[in-house]
């Protein structure tokens, strides 16, 4: 067995800081790093690049020069916005387009090609108002609209031009900058932006000659975010991965000329609601994310071959600018980029960056950031912060998935300077990197084991965004499938990701014995009206009949459609009473398999589990349907048989060790394979494993913060008794 002096050194990415030479390579050498980088808002001294380490360097190419954007400010990122409604209380009705945005995010574009974009509509009946009807005065900024209707209310969709990019807004902010220079982003769709970015990208390359690696900021387009000028209502809308900040006209008339039809303000404004990633994407949505796709390949691939022409790599950092990039999409192996980043909380966010393919080099940004707030505004790196907590309980969930996929780096980002009054947080980083080489390590020597099946995850979007809804974990509005994933991301399981078309048209992945619908009603995860498709509901069916297993979580398959909710409530075996059918009698069902008879699912299980937030008013179709567990008179676990095949209900999830468990158990059942469960698992819920077959080597963690015992069987004898200290791991030899 390897010592831990043996894992000391390599694979990890320092932030270093100018003003901090001496903290900054006597971290280097405590934490074992073989890079250091730059992060937005530090810079490297001479004494730090002539170091000897590899220089990362950071860049942004949509706003690296903000005196040609201040003179080209016709070639500033875009977005339509909706202006809030407004009531009409006579004829005529007066609207500030921009009243309530923060007015250092945005400002309006008044050109000609932008205002033949707007629509006026009236709210109260969903109709546009004829152009005629409306006016704008670029001086005042005022939309007059007449002839309308008293009390109705009316919005403007138009068109802002983004002014304040908004992570460096966030930054600022955050990390208070004071009266440092707003930074704004051009948009490279226009000719004379990707002449003017292409030579400021050779000209940086030929003065930095020390850098190593050259970092892209994602791309060009950052995720969609909204802020407001009220305190009480900062961010407006937020999605992780929209599409909104790529329009311009001139996208427009360019998507016209590939496409073959138009789009309009509303495509994007949606009565307000925009393309929000958990909503189903329209056919012209889904043209609008390929077309972007097509051009951000397309013109990446030219700085990234500027790039390899000084001899340098390039890595893409798969957040902040990231529409576009698609790291799951057929093009992404066209950028031709060397390694890929991802700042991770979670198992779901480290598996999306591991699984990528096309790249040489997958590397995860820990948190926290070095920071003093974090994310969410709680103290980080001061008073009241406690930044150990939060690196651990990061690590502890990133672990999991890195038992079942493994990257290649780590690192972490942001001010260094910032750890020098936690000692206690320099101390566990050292103890963490030792862990990640270790896990590292294990996975050169082939995969680990997997459970004999494959488990597939239908959602309208599939393969396109595997591992991932629409951000991380703690900013997705929709609860179910995020857990589900967060959970399968660090189970013994091989997982792919399908969409309702791969269901109509066969294309279900060979070896998939399990498929997982987890959502609410009219979201992109539960399936919205893909489920009012009968050939989705035919072809489904047909295969749970043959032996396929099905497990639905919350409102899966939901759509008010026909008589049925759920729409695979005959495969299920259960429904939900939404106030249409209550005068309909329900089957009356007793909580089974209790005590010495419990159900497979619940053996390791005690009591009725907390899923946070329950789907109620569950019903049971009749006595073919076992309830496992209820509460107030609905179930919250049920299982049916289905002619050759097997179904789950979960009335929710969430991810603690029993249920991590429970779902575990409840995938084997739905597989027809719960004789084979039980190998390479351990009877300790709180602690997980991998076992290596190839070196014959297990891992053992202890994902709590309590001493644990455990115990692990394999086939053929071979077992594993292991004592973890309070979040620890061990290797053993088989």
């Amino acid at each position: 067995m390897q010592r831990d002096a043996d894992f000391r050194k390599g694979f990890f990415t320092l932030p270093g800081e100018a003003g901090y030479e001496e903290l900054t390579l006597q971290l280097a050498e405590k934490w074992g790093a073989d890079a250091i980088r730059d992060s937005d808002g530090t810079k490297l001294s001479e004494k730090i690049v002539s170091s000897g380490y590899d220089i990362y360097s950071t860049i942004c190419l949509v706003r690296m020069d903000n005196e040609w954007a201040k003179a080209n400010r016709d070639k500033l990122q875009q977005t339509f916005l909706m202006s809030f409604p407004v009531i009409a209380k006579d004829s005529t009705v007066q609207i500030d387009p921009l009243k309530g945005y923060f007015r250092e995010q945005f400002t309006i574009n008044a050109n000609e090609d932008s205002v033949s974009l707007w629509q006026v509509f009236d709210r109260t009946t969903g109709e546009e108002v004829p152009r005629s009807q409306w006016t704008f005065d670029a001086g005042s900024g005022i939309v007059t609209v007449n002839n309308v209707t008293k009390w109705h209310k009316y919005t403007v969709n138009f068109l802002a031009y983004r002014i304040w990019d908004e992570i460096s807004m966030y930054n600022h902010i955050t990390n208070d900058w004071g009266d440092k220079e707003h930074l704004m982003v051009i948009d490279p769709i226009y000719p004379e932006a990707q002449e003017h970015i292409l030579s400021m990208l050779e000209k940086w390359l030929i003065e930095h000659p020390k850098t190593k690696i050259v970092r892209f900021t994602s791309m060009f387009y950052n995720f969609c975010w909204f802020w407001g000028d009220d305190p009480n209502l900062r961010h407006i809308f937020t999605d992780w991965a929209s599409y909104d900040f790529a329009v311009s006209p001139y996208a427009l008339k360019e998507f016209e000329k590939v496409k073959g039809y138009s789009l309009t303000s509303e495509d994007f404004v949606n009565k307000g609601l925009h393309n929000a990633t958990h909503n189903v994407p329209s056919k012209r949505y889904l043209d609008w994310i390929d077309f972007v796709n097509q051009f951000v390949v397309s013109f990446g691939r030219k700085c990234i071959d500027l790039v390899h022409k000084y001899g340098k790599k390039a890595y893409v950092f798969y957040d902040d600018h990231w529409i576009g990039v698609e790291p799951y999409s057929e093009r992404f192996k066209d950028f031709n980029f060397d390694g890929l980043i991802k700042c991770v909380f979670n198992a779901f966010e480290a598996r999306l960056c591991a699984g990528v393919k096309d790249v040489a080099i997958h590397e995860l940004r820990l948190h926290p950031y070095l920071f003093p707030t974090g994310l969410g505004g709680e103290p980080t790196f001061k008073e009241g912060g406690n930044p150990k907590r939060d690196a651990q309980n990061f690590w502890i969930k990133t672990r999991r998935a890195l038992l079942r996929q493994p990257v290649d780096r780590i690192g972490l980002g942001g001010y260094l300077h910032l750890v020098q009054d936690f000692p206690d947080f320099v101390d566990y980083i050292e103890e963490l990197a030792i862990e990640f080489r270790k896990l590292k390590s294990l996975h050169e020597n082939g995969k680990p084991y997997t459970a004999p099946f494959k488990v597939a995850i239908l959602t309208a979007w599939g393969k396109l965004r595997s591992w991932s809804c629409s951000g991380h974990m703690h900013e997705h509005p929709e609860l179910e499938l995020i857990r589900v994933i967060e959970c399968l991301a660090g189970l013994p399981i091989d997982v792919e990701f399908i969409n309702f078309e791969d269901i109509v048209n066969d294309r279900i992945p060979e070896g998939v014995k399990v498929i997982i619908n987890a959502g609410r009603l009219d979201s992109a995860w539960s399936g919205g009206d893909n489920w009012k498709n009968p050939k989705v509901i035919e072809k489904l069916t047909d295969w749970v009949a043959n032996g396929g297993g099905f497990i639905g979580v919350g409102e899966p398959s939901a759509a008010k459609h026909s008589s049925q909710y759920f729409q695979m409530s005959h495969v299920l075996g259960v429904d939900r009473e939404i106030g249409l059918s209550i005068c309909k009698a329900k089957y009356s069902y007793k909580v089974c398999c209790q005590g010495s008879e419990k159900h497979f699912i619940m053996k390791d299980f005690e009591g009725v589990p907390d899923f946070d937030k329950d789907i109620d008013n569950v019903f049971v179709l009749d006595g073919n349907t076992k309830v496992l567990a209820d509460r107030d008179g609905s179930p919250v676990i049920s299982v049916r048989d289905f002619e050759k095949g097997r179904a789950v209900y979960l009335s929710g999830y969430k991810v603690t060790p029993q249920n991590i468990r429970l779902l575990h158990r409840a995938i084997y059942w739905a597989a027809g394979c719960e004789d084979s469960y039980g190998i390479w698992t351990c009877d300790n819920y709180n602690t997980e494993c991998a076992y290596f077959p190839e070196s014959n080597k297990l891992v053992v963690v202890n994902n709590t913060e309590y001493e644990q015992h455990t115990a692990i069987s394999g086939p053929d004898g071979k077992r594993a008794e292991v004592k973890l200290p309070p979040y620890g791991m061990e290797i053993t030899d088989i």
